[in-house]
């Protein structure tokens, strides 16, 4: 049984009274509210959950500026915040219940980890600052259950293109909990870099680790220059890694590390050459120069960065890193990468072709897929699980090995239909590092993906057994993303519409009350210093040709915004024109300026498209 009640006024700007992302399977309001103060308790039931209470008596003063006490108890007093650990087993061992009343709030759970998630759901009941009434903290009189809808709720953070230190990195795992994320995918090795201490095999971050220094646009940067200093990068020591596990587990978070292979391995082999098909090149530390021509076939390797198949001292050397991998990191899945793998260096290599016949392998997807193999077989041997970008899937792939789909749905499909579990990152949907509003107005990217998009996520494509699906996540990579502002940038709020697609049941997605409720997420970020994108309330631009004029036809994501515009070279506000109907562009217009608003009030952000740059599109 599903209710929830929200309370809308006639604009979509009005919050809900109850504001929950992602949004629980039931919510009953109740009438009247509790009165938080610097006097309230938090009582828990064992101290094997203490360490819960207290991070929420951290997190409300943060929010607050009251120093909450916990307390463990034997008995529950009332005017508290109870934290009920049930100590039974369940068959959804992350589902909790909160209830909220006049007398108190209670959060009960059969496990640590949903005690946890009702703490995330509380904190989002407590209103932001700026929302309190004469400073007095009430919390809404309501009833949740709720449990995930996937075990696997995942975010990828790209640490080889741009490192990210050890703090930075808890700042984006805090960031990701709240939302009520249990998964971080550390992608740490690619062409430009390798962060992760191997201490087997020290050259890895002895050279792999660091590049010179580039602070320009990303296929921009030239090549390093013989002898030009390496100041920029930075790698993981195996300390450094435990006490990142330790916080994560803290907060029931799972750290799944991705050592890329065999193609995006550049840095690998710039420490280690003897571990390519070629012996005639010189390997480096890429700077986000052009290794790759991408073009509209696919894309062919201009210098060989690939990991040799053929190569026995390849396997060596990777039941080295694997046995301190597996060391490391608890979880019972290794990412192995698989993806854009480039061939041209293995197609016309004598030890290729000795091992194609060798093994009968018909082709080069059978000389990758000899490879995965190979990866599965050392990583079994450590006792963990092999699961890669949907590539793998080309050639073959060994039964226990699971697939990430990236390629849209069609990878994992696969995959679900031969029996492979799958977790489901698809561009199309979870990509956070591309456009989410018009190219003209956004950091550079290669492709496009609007918040609406994102929030049509389903991990469980039609006709597929949905027990096959372990989940979804959201990628960001990092190459045009040098800092942590702006990755927040990226990330929020399209990592919001996928925290509701991999936790919420499918049949309380809404995309109107999601919008008011990420508008209620905004005050929040905006107090904790959290950055984020408004694009959801800038225009969808599309042109077109009418005669020799250009034609441009807009809409927006978010109903109750008015597009207003200029060709004067004047920056437009709420008096200007209003958009109505597809704008004929004057030809002698320089530029064409939109901004948004909503009531009065400006939502969007000034836009600038050049005419000379929209000629250009199709």
């Amino acid at each position: 049984m599903l209710i929830v009640c929200f309370h809308f006024s006639n604009t979509l700007s009005a919050q809900p009274r109850v504001s929950i992302i992602p949004q629980p399977v039931s919510i009953v309001e109740g009438s009247g509210t509790f009165v938080l103060n610097a006097n309230t308790p938090i009582e828990v039931s064992s101290a094997s959950v203490k360490n819960i209470g207290d991070y929420l008596a951290g997190q409300i003063t943060n929010a607050t500026g009251y120093k909450l006490k916990t307390n463990t108890v034997s008995s529950f007093s009332g005017n508290a915040i109870q934290l009920k650990l049930n100590g039974k087993s369940t068959t959804k061992p992350e589902a909790y219940q909160l209830t909220s009343s006049p007398s108190g709030v209670i959060i009960s759970a059969d496990s640590a980890a949903g005690l946890f998630y009702g703490v995330q759901t509380l904190l989002q009941l407590i209103p932001p600052k700026s929302k309190t009434n004469s400073g007095e903290i009430t919390v809404p009189s309501v009833t949740i259950n709720d449990y995930p809808r996937f075990a696997w709720r995942g975010a990828m953070l790209d640490v080889a293109r741009h490192f990210f230190t050890i703090d930075q990195v808890k700042e984006f795992i805090n960031n990701m909990v709240r939302y009520k994320f249990n998964v971080l995918h550390f992608h740490m090795t690619d062409d430009q870099g390798w962060r992760l201490q191997i201490k087997s095999l020290p050259k890895l971050t002895e050279v792999g680790a660091w590049r010179p220094e580039r602070t320009g646009k990303w296929g921009n940067t030239p090549r390093p220059l013989p002898g030009e200093p390496k100041t920029y990068g930075g790698f993981y020591t195996h300390d450094d890694i435990r006490e990142l596990v330790k916080y994560a587990a803290e907060r029931h978070v799972k750290i799944l590390p991705e050592i890329e292979g065999p193609g995006h391995s550049l840095a690998t082999i710039a420490s280690y050459p003897e571990l390519t098909c070629t012996t005639d090149s010189t390997y480096y530390v890429t700077v986000g120069d052009k290794i790759i021509n991408w073009h509209s076939k696919g894309f062919t390797a201009l210098l060989d960065n690939t990991l040799c198949p053929a190569n026995e001292k390849v396997y060596d050397f990777l039941d080295k890193v694997f046995t301190e991998v597996a060391e490391l990191f608890p979880f019972e899945y290794i990412h192995m990468g698989g993806d854009e793998t480039p061939k041209d260096f293995w197609r016309n290599n004598p030890k290729i072709k000795e091992l194609m016949k060798k093994e009968g392998l018909e082709n080069m997807n059978a000389v990758q897929a000899y490879f995965v193999k190979r990866v599965e077989k050392i990583l079994k041997s450590k006792g963990k699980k092999l699961i890669g970008w949907d590539e793998i899937l080309e050639g073959g792939l060994p039964a226990d090995a699971a697939v990430m789909s990236w390629r849209g749905m069609k990878g994992g499909v696969h995959a679900a239909k031969e029996g492979h579990k799958v977790v489901m990152s698809p561009y199309t949907h979870t990509y956070v590092d591309l456009y989410q509003g018009d190219p003209l107005a956004e950091p550079p990217t290669y492709g496009m993906l609007r918040l609406r998009d994102s929030y049509k996520f389903d991990p469980v494509p039609e006709g597929i057994d949905s027990s096959m699906i372990l989940g979804g996540q959201w990628n960001l990579w990092t190459e045009q993303i040098q800092n942590p502002r702006a990755a927040q940038y990226m990330i929020w709020p399209r990592a919001l519409a996928v925290a509701e697609s991999v936790w919420s049941p499918k049949s309380v997605k809404d995309w109107k009350s999601f919008v008011a409720r990420v508008e209620n997420e905004f005050v929040r970020m905006d107090e904790a210093n959290i950055r984020y994108s408004r694009s959801m309330f800038d225009p969808v631009i599309k042109t077109s040709r009418e005669g020799a004029n250009i034609k441009l036809t807009m809409e927006t994501e978010v109903e109750g915004v008015d597009i207003h515009y200029s060709y004067d070279g004047s920056y437009p506000d709420n008096y200007y024109p209003k958009y109505a109907k597809p704008l004929i562009v004057p030809k002698d217009a320089l530029d064409v300026k939109l901004v948004t608003y909503r009531n009065g009030k400006q939502v969007g952000k000034q836009i600038t498209l050049p005419v000379a740059e929209l000629a250009k599109r199709k």
